[in-house]
């Protein structure tokens, strides 16, 4: 049993940069790989980042990579996505998911927080 929950979503304009934050509860985070998604109105759930137990490898989806970084820190159980030079098409609920495997499918993690709201303005 693992407890996600997402922070830091919020309002920016277009170019700028937004730190989302996922703290894991109730479990070791080591224990797990994890993933970033989003999901925009009127469309299907996107892979976004994921990374490996220990952090030596990640996974980009082809929107975001050399924009957008995922990093995690085992000992304080945090999970981080850095956004940088954000576009309208960046809107969308975010969230965090833990798993088995380092996969960019859905349907490979197990534990889902219940997102955070970023909206890239004009």
């Amino acid at each position: 049993q693992v407890q996600l929950e997402e922070s830091g979503g919020g309002l920016v304009q277009v170019g700028g940069s937004l730190r989302l934050s996922c703290a894991v509860r109730g479990r070791a985070l080591s224990n797990f790989a994890m993933g970033w998604f989003r999901q925009a109105p009127g469309r299907e759930r996107e892979f976004v980042e994921a990374i490996d137990r220990s952090g030596g490898i990640t996974l980009y989806g082809d929107d975001v990579k050399g924009r957008f970084t995922i990093s995690r820190d085992n000992v304080k159980n945090m999970v981080y996505l850095d956004m940088n030079s954000l576009k309208s098409e960046d809107s969308a609920i975010y969230y965090c998911a833990a798993g088995p495997k380092t996969s960019s499918r859905a349907h490979d993690y197990e534990s889902w927080g219940q997102g955070t709201q970023v909206i890239v303005s004009s």
